[in-house]
This record gives C-alpha cells, structure tokens and sequence, in this order.
C-alpha cells in the first residue's frame, strides 16, 4: 500500500532520494572537490543537517551517488538488451536524459582522483565480469581481462570527452554527440576488425611470453640476472 505524503516514512524516502539526485547533479557538474554540503543541501530543498542524519558525510553521500549511478544504468541497459526494449521506440528518448546525467557523473568521477575513483572503476569491471559470464560466456575464456579491457575503453571515452568531441565536432555529453558516439560503439561492437584466423596466429605467438623465461626478439634465452 503506497504511503500518504504527510506520512513521515514517506517524506523520509523522498528527501533521501532528493539529496541523492541533487548531489549527482552537482557533482556531474563541479566535481566532488567543488561542491559542498550546503551546496547539495540548497538543491534538495533540505538542511545540511538533514543531509548529515542520511548519509553522514559528504564521501558517505558520493559513495551511495556511485553505487546508484552504476545500478541505474546496469537497469537501463539490460531493460534496453536483454528485455526487448530496443524495439520500443519510446523507450530510448525517455531514458536518455538519465542515461547522460549519469555518464556525466561517472566522468567526474573517473577524473577526480581519488580513492573513490578506484572503487568506482573496480565496481564497474566487477559488474561487467558479472554480465560477460552470465549473458556472453562465449565471447572470451577470461572474464575478468575481458571486463577490465571493455571497462577501460568505453571510461576512456568518457574521460576524454573533450578530445573525443573536439574530433567529433560535437560535445558527446549532449544528446546528439552522444548519438553520434554511441552508433560509432555499436558499430566497432558488431563488426570484429581482425580476421579470426589472423588472432588464431597471433594467439600462438604470445603462447612463448607466458614462459618463466621467455625468449628474447632474437630468439636467444635473455642473460641471468647479475650476468
């Protein structure tokens, strides 16, 4: 049964969720570092105190902004992949919006710094390992480099948006570069650039560099240590 809105319980949520969202919004655009308490607290419409009762400190706050962030999108992608949703022609316009405030927090993220940085960018690859063996086992016999390599490159993008839109002509973290970036994803995504006898090939010749004591490129043993 949905809760009253002057039903205390109720407004307690809300509130939670009107810090969560304003804090996300304000760090997407100014960066931790450059917001503070009092900023988030005047766009949620609540006291600093209050902020403090939720979530305790500021790190506290973006740790839950993180974990949310990371959850919503995973929802939106596997609504869109896995449930059919991709054709829904409605589907994808109205959960767009989220979808670049999200992206932009998760820039500022990546390249503030900090340790927070870290546990974002391990949560990502642990989520895509999760996915790759649930949903593509097939793709790769190691999930981890395989998550940790496509994690890599699509943050990449997103921390080096300004150079990225700069060759594009178009700012990606708007609608139309995001478009524009995302068919050029699903392109490199559908189409495999290396002919799979090509990688047969070239698998082999790495086989000798997970020797002990791999051979040098003249094909000679490298000198022992101290030799």
């Amino acid at each position: 049964m949905a809760r009253p809105v002057g039903d205390p319980a109720f407004e307690d949520l809300t509130a939670r969720a009107r810090i969560r969202d304003a804090a996300i919004r304000l760090f997407a655009e100014r960066g931790v570092d450059g917001t503070t308490v009092r900023d988030i607290a005047a766009q949620a419409g609540v006291s600093p105190g209050l902020l403090r009762h939720h979530f305790g400190s500021k790190e506290a706050l973006r740790e839950s902004c993180d974990a949310y962030a990371l959850d919503r999108l995973m929802k939106i992608k596997e609504e869109f992949v896995l449930d059919g949703k991709v054709a829904n022609a409605g589907f994808l316009p109205s959960a767009h919006p989220a979808m670049l405030l999200l992206y932009k927090y998760i820039t500022r993220s990546l390249l503030d710094g900090s340790a927070g940085t870290a546990a974002l960018f391990d949560d990502m690859v642990a989520l895509a390992e999760q996915w790759v063996g649930k949903h593509a086992p097939e793709v790769t016999d190691d999930y981890r480099a395989y998550a940790a390599v496509l994690v890599g490159m699509q943050s990449g993008l997103l921390a080096m948006h300004d150079h990225v839109s700069r060759a594009l002509g178009v700012d990606v973290l708007t609608t139309e570069g995001y478009l524009r970036m995302a068919g050029a994803m699903a392109d490199l995504y559908s189409h495999p650039l290396l002919d799979p006898e090509f990688v047969a090939k070239a698998r082999r010749a790495m086989e000798p560099l997970r020797a002990p004591n791999p051979p040098t490129a003249a094909g000679t043993e490298p000198a022992a240590e101290g030799a």
